[in-house]
């Protein structure tokens, strides 16, 4: 088994650093040293804690600039991206660092005594994140599991390291406990799967596939082990006939092929009322040629490369010979993974386009005739993550939105994510919810204890 992995730069296919990989002998080791250190963390007076967690936070924020760095040649995220990202973590963890001092339980009227309930803490929680966004999905893991009092075992994407174990070294200069967050590159089938079969491991964070979540939740089946799966997405993009069309094809383009389409969230369907269509796709195609493609460390660069020649490969399934194109925009040649924002039309939902989810930027615009067909259309898939519907009718905005099967959901914007608000998808997107106030108390059991004060 190899003991190291080069990181690539997407953008030129050149290698960024070698990074050792661990065994299962070191992450058992690393868990065993997590939950030794578990006591004492737990012990920290929620004060100190959140004190330690602003630190980590200020930490952060004077090493965004090296932070993005890192992931623009990482990753291939753009430069504004990456910044964002990085400050992502920062404003996080200044989120969750108030919720130690108001892990609050409560006290419930019984008859013969006194009862209050307690929110303890898990013990150790392994946080498994995806390649597409590095920085921000660990945050969402290890801040609010931190501040409720667990220690944390991180493993980042073996093909995206780099920032997380800056991350790890950021915390540890801010006071963290060297055992108390601990990041760990590695395979999945090597450190992840010991966080889903150690016993020590008291839940699992997992953000990825849907086929790989499922292994996970039936792998954690046997210990009953506590998770949070954060799972694909097919999101409709719903586009009425009354809504503001010309923002509604200017933003298209981003809902979609920001970070190259890699995100769950993508809108990469969009539903358009027929009566609406031609003009929509007539606005469409300037906006999609607009789309600024090419080296990710430029200022002015909107879209970077695709993660791994793999990946393109998969995405650029997608797109055969015979597709439905109806225009596509701009790439580099030469070395990197790229690949231009493409807009199919395809001729039936049954199209895997229209059906699957593709990840990468690959557009499908269909039409559909009236405001029960989009609720429909949009149904017809087994994810049930994000989403976006334009309109002026605030009405049809709440019908619709009360009835696309969708955790997240923004109408005239293509927002998903907001640290303040609950994350997390429907039927095969997932389970739980990331973020948001309530997010640290899914990182406790709750305790009830009653005393009596009959004589």
């Amino acid at each position: 088994m190899t003991s190291s992995f080069d990181v690539l730069n997407p953008a030129t296919e050149e290698v960024v650093r070698t990074v050792p990989l661990t065994s299962a002998e070191e992450t058992d080791a690393a868990i065993a040293r997590a939950q030794a250190a578990f006591p004492a963390w737990r012990e920290v007076t929620p004060g100190d804690r959140a004190r330690l967690l602003r630190r980590f936070a200020d930490a952060v924020e004077a090493d965004i600039e090296n932070l993005a760095r890192l992931e623009v040649e990482n990753s291939g995220h753009t430069i504004g991206n990456a910044r964002w990202e990085a400050g992502n973590v920062r404003d996080v963890l200044n989120y969750y660092s108030a919720a130690p001092e108001r892990l609050i339980g409560k006290q419930i009227p019984v008859p013969g005594g006194v009862n209050v309930t307690f929110q303890e803490p898990l013990g150790v929680v392994g946080v498994i994140v995806p390649w597409n966004f590095p920085m921000p999905i660990a945050g969402w893991g290890f801040a609010p599991a931190l501040a409720a009092g667990n220690t944390v075992v991180l493993k980042p994407a073996e093909l995206t390291p780099l920032t997380a174990i800056r991350l790890g070294e950021l915390a540890r200069e801010a006071g963290i406990p060297d055992d108390v967050f601990q990041v760990l590159p590695g395979k999945g089938s090597v450190v992840g799967q010991r966080f889903v079969d150690h016993p020590g491991v008291r839940k699992v964070v997992f953000t990825g596939s849907t086929e790989v979540g499922k292994q996970i939740m039936a792998g954690c089946s046997a210990q009953v082990k506590r998770v949070t799966l954060e799972l694909g997405g097919k999101n409709a993009n719903i586009v009425f006939a009354d809504s503001d069309l010309e923002k509604a094809a200017a933003t298209a383009p981003y809902g979609v092929f920001d970070n190259a389409g890699q995100d769950c969230c993508a809108r990469s369907l969009i539903l358009v009322q027929a009566s609406a269509y031609d003009r929509f796709m007539e606005l469409l195609e300037p906006a999609v040629h607009g789309v600024v493609v090419g080296d990710p460390g430029d200022e002015k660069t909107e879209m970077g490369p695709l993660i791994s020649a793999s990946h393109r490969e998969k995405v650029a399934s997608y797109v055969p010979d015979d597709a439905s194109v109806a225009f596509r925009g701009s790439a580099p040649t030469g070395p990197g993974y790229w690949f231009p924002p493409t807009v199919l039309t395809p001729p039936d939902l049954r199209h895997p386009a229209v059906a699957e989810e593709v990840f990468g930027p690959v557009v499908a615009v269909v039409p559909f005739a009236e405001e029960a067909d989009a609720i429909r259309m949009a149904n017809a898939t087994e994810y049930g993550l994000s989403g976006s519907i334009w309109t002026r009718d605030a009405g049809r905005a709440f019908r619709v939105a009360r009835g696309v099967e969708a955790g997240n959901l923004s109408v005239n914007s293509h927002s998903s994510v907001r640290y303040w608000t609950p994350f997390g998808g429907f039927k095969q997107s997932g389970l739980g919810r990331e973020l948001g106030p309530d997010a640290a108390a899914a990182f406790t059991e709750t305790k009830n204890v009653f005393l009596s004060t009959e004589e």
